[in-house]
């Protein structure tokens, strides 16, 4: 039986989406480094790490149900010229994964693909999580500005 159509469609966004968010954070990472901000580096490398784990996640998914990974078109890397700005850009990453994840999970479960739904409500929560923490620390920058 061939996997659902839309359901491969999902996958393969969310993977791509992930491998996105790696590329970024990574080069991210580098940058901040270079400007001396080593303890952020660290701190964003562990982004990296997590978005590694949700892509391997998915991968394994994919190859449960039989869907050959083809996450080949990554959008441009956008670091930022500065921290807060890199921050905002992280943001709008995160809010565009949870809405992705948000609508596959309500399609597997009109479907009634509860390992898949399973699987992305699981890496929404965490994207969440990560929205939270850019938003705390997008918050501590602007304060840091006004004073």
């Amino acid at each position: 039986m061939q996997p659902d159509l839309r359901l491969r469609g999902y996958l393969g966004r969310a993977l791509s989406h992930e491998l996105a968010a790696i590329q970024q954070y990574l080069m991210q990472a580098k940058l901040v480094g270079l400007w001396g901000m080593a303890e952020m580096s660290e701190r964003i490398c562990k982004d990296v790490q997590e978005e590694l784990i949700h892509a391997e996640r998915l991968m394994e998914r994919m190859l449960v149900l039989g869907i050959p990974s083809n996450a080949t078109l990554l959008p441009p890397v956008r670091t930022g010229r500065n921290v807060e700005e890199m921050w905002q850009i992280n943001r709008l990453l995160e809010i565009e994964a949870i809405h992705l994840y948000e609508e596959a999970s309500q399609y597997c479960a009109r479907i009634r693909d509860t390992e898949t739904q399973l699987l992305f409500d699981e890496i929404m929560r965490e994207e969440m999580g990560h929205l939270g923490e850019l938003e705390g620390l997008l918050s501590t920058q602007r304060k840091g500005r006004k004073a």
